[in-house]
């Protein structure tokens, strides 16, 4: 089987200005980052994945990593250097829709071949600012939802990394954009999995799988439930699969954040529990081909 790894990280602390991986010790909404705040490079992911047997990666997708960047596009730049090689295959980017230059940083992003879409993360939670990204509603700031449509004037998708509780207000938003692809990042963060903590989020998430240009992405288990599995994370995956079918599912390890409680092998091997009952053609669609769809990724690269 091959396997497209949906969102990962590279980073350099030596070549890019990366704020909170300098800031060490300094908690962060998915924890502690002291063990993972040093590079993490092609290499180490490359490393990483060859840890699992009879398990080809067909290629990846980089997801920005700091949204405080003095200027978001040296990260396209600097990963821009070895895309050749198949990794990334595809580059997510930062871009900060609230200002009014965005436009002008979409476009010095599209100077790369690879670059594929934004991600702004909007996860904000009125009473746990300790699992809060951001401080502000952005769907209510007027720059913001007015660069937003710049992305379906450019052809770009958006990673929408959100929680459940703010997903009624996305779906009502992003209703008015049918022509934007979109990925829900980490599963919509269930972040509370008590029984009633993950019928909120089922219910919510269920608006948000009624919109046919939306997608979602297995990933992220670890930030929310350090010990989690596939047998711990059935529902999750169970509910996904219902509301939003294979050719809407992707995979991702999250790496190297999700290293912080599990190795990449392991997030492999539950990603293959859920997947072994599964017909071949939804496999596949959730393994890579949905990824490659989504992203516009032309070719499995034999890595």
């Amino acid at each position: 089987m091959k396997l497209l790894d949906s969102h990962h990280h590279l980073w350099n602390i030596k070549i890019l200005d990366y704020i909170w991986l300098k800031q060490i010790g300094k908690p962060k909404p998915f924890g502690d980052p002291t063990p993972i705040q040093k590079d993490y490079l092609k290499e180490d992911f490359l490393s990483d994945f060859a840890k699992i047997d009879k398990i080809k990666l067909a290629g990846s997708v980089h997801i920005q990593v700091d949204s405080a960047l003095e200027d978001p596009v040296k990260e396209t730049d600097w990963l821009s250097e070895f895309v050749l090689g198949g990794i990334p295959s595809a580059i997510v980017g930062y871009v900060d829709l609230t200002k009014e230059d965005a436009e002008d940083i979409l476009k010095r992003h599209l100077n790369y071949p690879k670059f594929r879409g934004v991600r702004q993360i909007i996860g904000k939670l009125e009473n746990r600012p300790d699992l809060s990204f951001i401080d502000e509603n952005l769907f209510l700031n007027k720059c913001w939802q007015k660069n937003f449509a710049l992305l379906e004037k450019y052809n770009l998708n958006f990673d929408l990394q959100l929680y459940p509780e703010q997903m009624n207000e996305a779906s009502e938003f992003l209703s008015g954009y049918p022509e934007i692809p979109v990925v829900i990042d980490h599963a919509g963060c269930p972040y509370d999995q008590s029984d009633s903590g993950l019928r909120i989020w089922k219910t919510n998430l269920s608006r948000l799988a009624a919109l046919p240009n939306l997608h979602i992405k297995l990933s992220g288990f670890g930030m929310y439930d350090k010990n989690w599995s596939s047998e711990s994370a059935q529902i999750i995956f169970d509910t996904i699969l219902e509301q939003f079918t294979p050719k809407r599912i992707m995979w991702g390890s999250n790496f190297p954040v999700e290293r912080l409680v599990k190795p990449y092998s392991f997030c492999v091997k539950q990603i293959l529990k859920w997947l072994s009952p599964l017909s071949t053609k939804d496999k596949k669609n959730i393994a890579s081909e949905t990824a490659l769809s989504y992203y516009n990724i032309s070719e499995i690269s034999e890595l």
